[in-house]
Protein backbone atom coordinates (compact mmCIF):
# COMPACT_ATOMS: atom_id res chain seq x y z
CA UNK A 1 0.00 0.00 0.00
CA UNK A 2 0.71 3.75 -0.72
CA UNK A 3 1.37 5.92 2.54
CA UNK A 4 -0.22 8.71 1.67
CA UNK A 5 2.01 10.85 4.43
CA UNK A 6 5.13 9.86 2.26
CA UNK A 7 3.65 8.13 -1.28
CA UNK A 8 5.01 6.25 -3.74
CA UNK A 9 8.98 5.56 -4.42
CA UNK A 10 8.49 7.68 -7.97
CA UNK A 11 5.23 9.21 -7.63
CA UNK A 12 4.55 12.90 -6.54
CA UNK A 13 1.11 14.19 -4.97
CA UNK A 14 -1.57 16.35 -5.59
CA UNK A 15 -2.83 17.85 -2.33
CA UNK A 16 -6.05 19.92 -1.60
CA UNK A 17 -6.75 22.26 0.96
CA UNK A 18 -10.30 23.51 1.56
CA UNK A 19 -10.36 26.93 2.99
CA UNK A 20 -11.35 27.09 6.69
CA UNK A 21 -14.87 28.34 7.99
CA UNK A 22 -16.84 31.60 7.00
CA UNK A 23 -19.91 32.68 8.13
CA UNK A 24 -21.61 31.66 4.85
CA UNK A 25 -20.05 28.57 5.11
CA UNK A 26 -20.97 27.76 9.12
CA UNK A 27 -24.27 28.57 8.15
CA UNK A 28 -24.37 26.64 4.86
CA UNK A 29 -25.04 29.34 2.18
CA UNK A 30 -23.42 28.71 -1.33
CA UNK A 31 -21.12 31.01 -1.62
CA UNK A 32 -19.40 31.22 -5.06
CA UNK A 33 -17.73 34.67 -6.13
CA UNK A 34 -18.63 36.60 -2.98
CA UNK A 35 -15.39 37.54 -1.14
CA UNK A 36 -16.18 36.57 2.47
CA UNK A 37 -13.76 36.02 4.90
CA UNK A 38 -12.26 33.67 7.45
CA UNK A 39 -14.24 33.44 10.90
CA UNK A 40 -11.99 33.47 13.75
CA UNK A 41 -12.75 29.36 13.94
CA UNK A 42 -11.96 29.52 10.37
CA UNK A 43 -8.57 31.21 11.31
CA UNK A 44 -7.88 28.20 13.93
CA UNK A 45 -8.61 25.70 11.31
CA UNK A 46 -6.00 27.13 8.57
CA UNK A 47 -3.48 27.53 11.12
CA UNK A 48 -4.09 23.75 12.45
CA UNK A 49 -3.62 22.51 8.54
CA UNK A 50 -0.55 23.60 8.66
CA UNK A 51 0.72 21.17 10.72
CA UNK A 52 -0.95 18.10 9.00
CA UNK A 53 0.26 19.50 5.60
CA UNK A 54 3.80 19.57 7.07
CA UNK A 55 3.73 16.09 8.05
CA UNK A 56 3.06 14.37 4.58
CA UNK A 57 6.35 15.41 3.99
CA UNK A 58 5.62 17.29 -0.02
CA UNK A 59 8.52 17.89 -2.25
CA UNK A 60 9.40 21.19 -3.13
CA UNK A 61 5.70 21.87 -3.77
CA UNK A 62 4.34 24.21 -6.25
CA UNK A 63 1.18 25.73 -4.42
CA UNK A 64 -1.86 27.31 -6.33
CA UNK A 65 -4.01 29.39 -4.37
CA UNK A 66 -7.96 30.85 -5.75
CA UNK A 67 -7.69 34.24 -5.48
CA UNK A 68 -10.37 34.27 -2.70
CA UNK A 69 -9.43 36.23 0.35
CA UNK A 70 -10.72 33.17 2.32
CA UNK A 71 -8.39 30.81 0.13
CA UNK A 72 -5.43 33.20 0.22
CA UNK A 73 -5.64 33.77 3.98
CA UNK A 74 -6.19 29.83 4.61
CA UNK A 75 -2.79 29.22 2.34
CA UNK A 76 -1.16 31.95 4.71
CA UNK A 77 -2.26 30.55 8.09
CA UNK A 78 -1.32 27.28 6.77
CA UNK A 79 2.11 28.30 6.40
CA UNK A 80 2.08 27.94 2.38
CA UNK A 81 4.32 30.59 1.05
CA UNK A 82 5.33 31.62 -2.03
CA UNK A 83 1.60 30.73 -3.45
CA UNK A 84 0.65 31.44 -6.68
CA UNK A 85 -2.88 33.38 -7.32
CA UNK A 86 -5.12 31.11 -10.09
CA UNK A 87 -8.54 32.09 -11.01
CA UNK A 88 -9.46 28.71 -12.15
CA UNK A 89 -9.79 27.50 -8.86
CA UNK A 90 -12.32 29.89 -8.02
CA UNK A 91 -15.46 28.14 -6.37
CA UNK A 92 -17.98 27.27 -8.50
CA UNK A 93 -20.48 29.89 -9.96
CA UNK A 94 -23.77 30.06 -8.03
CA UNK A 95 -25.62 32.45 -10.21
CA UNK A 96 -28.58 32.97 -9.09
CA UNK A 97 -28.89 30.89 -5.94
CA UNK A 98 -25.28 32.84 -4.63
CA UNK A 99 -26.02 32.91 -0.34
CA UNK A 100 -28.86 30.68 -0.65
CA UNK A 101 -28.69 27.22 1.77
CA UNK A 102 -30.27 24.04 -0.10
CA UNK A 103 -33.09 23.66 1.81
CA UNK A 104 -34.43 27.74 0.56
CA UNK A 105 -33.98 26.70 -3.04
CA UNK A 106 -35.54 23.37 -2.72
CA UNK A 107 -38.67 25.36 -1.79
CA UNK A 108 -38.75 26.47 -5.65
CA UNK A 109 -36.71 23.49 -6.43
CA UNK A 110 -37.64 20.68 -4.99
CA UNK A 111 -34.97 17.82 -5.10
CA UNK A 112 -32.22 20.01 -6.66
CA UNK A 113 -28.42 19.32 -5.66
CA UNK A 114 -25.51 21.42 -7.19
CA UNK A 115 -24.36 18.44 -8.84
CA UNK A 116 -26.94 17.36 -10.33
CA UNK A 117 -29.37 20.25 -11.35
CA UNK A 118 -29.52 23.47 -13.21
CA UNK A 119 -27.53 26.52 -11.37
CA UNK A 120 -29.75 29.55 -13.02
CA UNK A 121 -27.71 32.73 -13.91
CA UNK A 122 -23.89 30.11 -12.88
CA UNK A 123 -21.93 27.58 -14.01
CA UNK A 124 -23.33 23.91 -15.01
CA UNK A 125 -21.74 20.54 -13.55
CA UNK A 126 -20.28 20.51 -16.51
CA UNK A 127 -18.78 23.51 -17.45
CA UNK A 128 -17.32 23.54 -13.54
CA UNK A 129 -15.97 19.64 -14.87
CA UNK A 130 -14.40 21.63 -17.66
CA UNK A 131 -12.61 24.26 -15.61
CA UNK A 132 -11.41 21.46 -13.20
CA UNK A 133 -9.88 19.61 -16.31
CA UNK A 134 -7.90 22.72 -17.73
CA UNK A 135 -6.27 22.55 -13.40
CA UNK A 136 -5.75 19.30 -13.66
CA UNK A 137 -3.63 19.49 -16.76
CA UNK A 138 -1.77 22.68 -16.03
CA UNK A 139 -0.41 20.58 -12.80
CA UNK A 140 0.03 17.48 -14.30
CA UNK A 141 3.60 18.34 -15.99
CA UNK A 142 4.78 19.44 -12.72
CA UNK A 143 3.51 16.09 -10.59
CA UNK A 144 6.42 14.62 -12.90
CA UNK A 145 9.14 16.64 -10.61
CA UNK A 146 7.24 17.89 -8.06
CA UNK A 147 4.50 17.94 -5.13
CA UNK A 148 1.30 20.56 -5.29
CA UNK A 149 -0.64 22.01 -3.08
CA UNK A 150 -4.44 23.32 -4.61
CA UNK A 151 -5.80 25.49 -2.48
CA UNK A 152 -9.68 26.69 -2.84
CA UNK A 153 -13.54 26.04 -2.21
CA UNK A 154 -15.45 22.91 -1.46
CA UNK A 155 -17.62 21.73 -4.17
CA UNK A 156 -14.98 22.68 -6.93
CA UNK A 157 -12.56 20.77 -4.93
CA UNK A 158 -14.81 18.15 -5.19
CA UNK A 159 -15.40 18.01 -8.51
CA UNK A 160 -11.22 18.62 -8.88
CA UNK A 161 -11.42 14.66 -6.88
CA UNK A 162 -13.80 13.52 -9.01
CA UNK A 163 -12.26 14.52 -12.45
CA UNK A 164 -8.71 13.03 -10.88
CA UNK A 165 -10.56 9.71 -10.34
CA UNK A 166 -12.14 9.68 -13.73
CA UNK A 167 -15.58 10.26 -12.66
CA UNK A 168 -17.93 12.80 -14.06
CA UNK A 169 -18.09 15.96 -12.55
CA UNK A 170 -21.70 15.46 -10.83
CA UNK A 171 -20.04 12.37 -8.78
CA UNK A 172 -17.76 15.25 -7.12
CA UNK A 173 -21.00 14.72 -4.63
CA UNK A 174 -20.06 11.60 -3.21
CA UNK A 175 -16.62 13.41 -1.95
CA UNK A 176 -17.82 15.56 1.00
CA UNK A 177 -14.77 17.38 2.01
CA UNK A 178 -14.58 19.54 5.61
CA UNK A 179 -13.86 23.53 5.89
CA UNK A 180 -10.24 23.20 5.61
CA UNK A 181 -10.30 19.67 4.95
CA UNK A 182 -7.42 17.63 3.00
CA UNK A 183 -7.71 15.48 0.32
CA UNK A 184 -4.39 13.78 -0.93
CA UNK A 185 -4.21 12.26 -4.72
CA UNK A 186 -1.88 10.17 -6.22
CA UNK A 187 -1.32 6.77 -8.16
CA UNK A 188 -0.65 3.44 -7.76
CA UNK A 189 0.72 1.59 -10.14
CA UNK A 190 0.40 4.27 -12.86
CA UNK A 191 -3.36 4.59 -12.24
CA UNK A 192 -4.50 8.16 -10.57
CA UNK A 193 -6.02 6.82 -7.53
CA UNK A 194 -7.39 9.12 -3.95
CA UNK A 195 -4.44 8.49 -1.20
CA UNK A 196 -6.71 10.15 1.60
CA UNK A 197 -9.95 12.24 1.98
CA UNK A 198 -11.08 14.38 4.27
CA UNK A 199 -8.63 14.96 6.84
CA UNK A 200 -9.45 17.74 9.00
CA UNK A 201 -7.44 19.25 11.37
CA UNK A 202 -7.32 19.55 14.91
CA UNK A 203 -7.15 23.15 16.16
CA UNK A 204 -6.89 22.20 19.82
CA UNK A 205 -3.47 20.59 18.92
CA UNK A 206 -2.17 24.02 17.20
CA UNK A 207 1.37 25.00 19.10
CA UNK A 208 1.40 22.17 21.02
Amino acid sequence: MIDPMSGSAKDFRLVLLRHGETEWSRDHKHTGRTDIALTAAGEEQARAAGPEIAALGLADPLVLVSPKQRAVRTAELAGLHDAQLDEDLVEWDYGDYEGLTTPEIQKSAPGWTVFTDPVPGGESAAQVGARADRVLSKVEPELQVRDVVLVGHGHFSRVLIARWAQFEAREGRRFFLSTAGISVLGHEHGTRTILAHNLIPDPTGVGR
